[in-house]
């Protein structure tokens, strides 16, 4: 079984919380026997996959299968040539270089609201990006829009591999 469930904005990508009573996968009806194929950060929403098959996981998840992964990305600031030619190059974060990414600047997309709102400055401008990576470390398109100078606002995985978020709502999910 596959499952694509939209996670909502401060949720864990998990069923229990160790003592600190944030919400989690279990409030919303997934199917018994399910576990992520990777992860989503606590500030991070969108694609999920869920799966009671671990071959099917480690297909998903291992880095040597190189899954693309896309997220829209809401940065701060106007994004300059260089910037976005140093994501496709694959900047290098204090774990070493990361692979080269496709990134374009997009049109802000039609999302839902989220709760808390993405703070707003007048002064300072915000841009969105769509943008592609083939490997999966811990917080690595903020740490990656961070190193060239776009800091992310707001971060919406879209796709995992051929599997794509589609229309479902944050807290919604299907089978696939």
């Amino acid at each position: 079984m596959l499952i694509a469930f939209n996670k909502p904005f401060g949720v864990l990508c998990q069923f229990t919380d160790t003592g600190q009573a944030r919400p989690t996968l279990a409030g919303f009806g997934l199917p018994p026997q399910v576990y992520p194929a990777g992860r989503l950060d606590f500030d991070s929403e969108g694609l999920l996959l869920l799966t009671d098959d671990g071959a099917l996981a480690h297909r998903l998840t291992d880095p040597r299968h190189k899954q693309p992964k896309c997220y829209w990305v809401q940065v701060e600031g106007a994004p300059q040539a260089g910037q976005l030619d140093a994501l496709r190059r694959g900047p290098v974060l204090k774990d070493g270089p990361t692979r080269p990414a496709q990134v374009e600047h997009i049109e802000a997309p039609a999302l839902w609201p989220r709760d808390p709102p993405v703070r707003f400055r007048k002064t300072v401008p915000d841009a969105w990006l769509a943008l592609t990576i083939s490997e999966g470390r811990n917080r690595q398109v903020r740490r990656m829009t961070a190193a060239v100078g776009l800091p992310t606002l707001r971060l919406v995985r879209v796709a995992v591999g051929p599997h794509r978020l589609e229309r479902l709502q944050p807290g919604q999910w299907r089978e696939l």
